[in-house]
């Protein structure tokens, strides 16, 4: 015998209504818009709030009664089916919705005109974001096909086109521009070109990073924001995971290996997906780079393009739905993502390969209806003693620091109880910001073992660790 479990097995999603208010319609028509307006969904009449089946009186009656509500107060109509059950010998009546082609699907009545969307098991309102979204997935449109006032002659691709031969090895064509949905004939650029474009002109398209000191959110050691096409994005988050990251090293009769924290392409997929399913009709927004001891985790605006959680799937089924196919098909040109929308797995198992993996640091992916995440685990081992292994790697670290950096330190050398203040004013930079850089720099230094501090705020100093005075030899060679 059927059981209402298996019922709601099939389903995206469920309401349950122990009877049907025929004198309140919004009470469940604002589900019917939610359900059209996503991936679909049921309700069920005659089960109360605990799942329990209570039945009906009349299932005719409650078909004929929302037939005639669906059509007064929805528009445009919705696709549903009506299918009565018998479950111990009482009826339940399933209102099944399907997903629709034609959103948003609004409930009209009241004087009110509301089009509602499925958060969790919930149906609330659209937001205005939400419902640019519902009228172009309605007009089969994507944000990124979207017209711009923006002309292609007022605009330059060079780094597109570098990026092309890089990464191609062929001669980028002007033609490209139009083949690839950036520009239209008449010479207008896509919102798709404009976040190409060398300096491009869509304020979301931005970056945050963040070098945090320890695995939790506090001071940060290092931080940057860039704005620009999403290339030049790219580029920029994967010199910040390098110059923030560090390196282990395993000696070798003949040499050393180098053992990265992290896979360099597991790194570059999730930067590249976020970069391109992430939700541009946000204004304001940006996606997010921090960097912990123990991890790196990438948020973007926009969760599943299905609304569907993807905690709750299992990787390897979940289908490629591109929000922004023409910036997918962009970036799987210059061989940086491929169609088959395999990115997540990837990401998995590019972190799997790293030699001394552990089944706890495999990458997790979490979303929300508004945001996505990726997290990746550093791959860190046992630290080795740092006078072990400062001979070897004082000439790497000398790599990782900044000319500002390399100056702080032959400054400390002279005058170990130097201020930042006296620092940037000996750097002729006398303002709040170059001095609260320069303290992010020796927070740094510290974190690298460079230096440490002994004594207080006032009264202490720095001094150089053993690394620290390896470094210092090099710098001064």
């Amino acid at each position: 015998m059927t059981t209402i479990q298996e019922l709601i097995a099939e389903c995206t999603a469920y309401d349950y209504k122990v009877a049907l208010e025929e004198s309140k319609p919004k009470s469940w028509l604002k589900s019917v818009s939610a359900f059209a307006n996503g991936m679909g969904g049921s309700l069920f009449y005659g089960v109360n709030n605990e799942g329990i089946v209570v039945g009906l009186a009349d299932v005719q009656h409650v078909c004929e009664a929302i037939s005639c509500k669906i059509r007064d107060y929805m528009d445009p109509l919705p696709d549903v089916e009506m299918i009565p059950h018998r479950i111990d010998g009482m009826d339940v009546l399933q209102l099944k919705v399907k997903s629709g082609n034609y959103t948003p699907y609004y409930y009209v009545g009241d004087g009110q005109r509301i089009a509602f969307i499925r958060v969790g098991d919930e149906s609330l309102p659209a937001t205005s974001e939400q419902m640019l979204r519902l009228v172009l997935k309605g007009t089969n449109r994507t944000y990124d096909s979207l017209l711009t006032d923006y002309k292609v002659e007022d605009n330059s691709f060079a780094f597109l086109a570098n990026t092309f031969k890089k990464r191609t090895g062929q001669e980028w064509d002007k033609k490209y521009l139009l083949s690839f949905g950036l520009v239209t004939e008449e010479g207008q650029l896509t919102n798709a070109g404009a976040l190409f474009a060398d300096y491009s002109p869509m304020s979301q398209s931005r970056l945050y990073c963040t070098r945090w000191d320890g695995k939790e959110k506090g001071d940060a050691i290092n931080d940057a924001e860039y704005t620009g096409n999403v290339l030049l994005l790219l580029n920029e988050a994967m010199n910040f995971v390098k110059s923030n990251t560090k390196r282990g090293w395993e000696k070798l009769p003949d040499g050393r290996k180098n053992k990265p924290e992290y896979a360099e392409r597991a790194v570059l997929e999730a930067m590249v997906n976020h970069f391109i399913h992430r939700d541009y009709t946000v204004m304001g927004s940006e996606v997010h780079l921090d960097i912990y001891d123990d991890r790196i985790v990438v948020t973007s605006p926009g969760g599943m393009c299905n609304g569907m959680l993807i905690q709750n799937l299992n990787i390897a089924d979940v289908s490629s739905e591109r929000r922004n196919p023409i910036l997918a098909n962009v970036m799987a040109q210059l061989d940086y993502m491929e169609k088959r929308g395999s990115g997540l797995t990837r990401i998995c198992n590019e972190t799997k390969a790293l030699e001394g993996y552990r089944d706890e640091l495999k990458p997790v992916f979490k979303s929300t209806p508004t945001q996505f995440q990726t997290i990746i685990y550093a791959n860190a081992e046992e630290e080795v003693g740092v006078n072990d292994v400062t001979k070897d790697v004082g000439k790497d670290v000398v790599k990782e620091l900044s000319e500002r950096q390399i100056v702080i330190l032959k400054m400390l050398s002279l005058n170990s109880r130097i201020s930042a203040k006296a620092m940037s004013e000996k750097m002729s930079e006398k303002n709040l910001n170059v001095e609260r850089t320069i303290e992010r720099d020796l927070a740094k230094l510290k974190k690298l073992g460079i230096l440490t501090r002994k004594g207080g705020r006032k009264d202490g100093e720095w001094v150089l660790t053993d690394l620290g005075k390896s470094v210092f030899d090099k710098l001064t060679k």
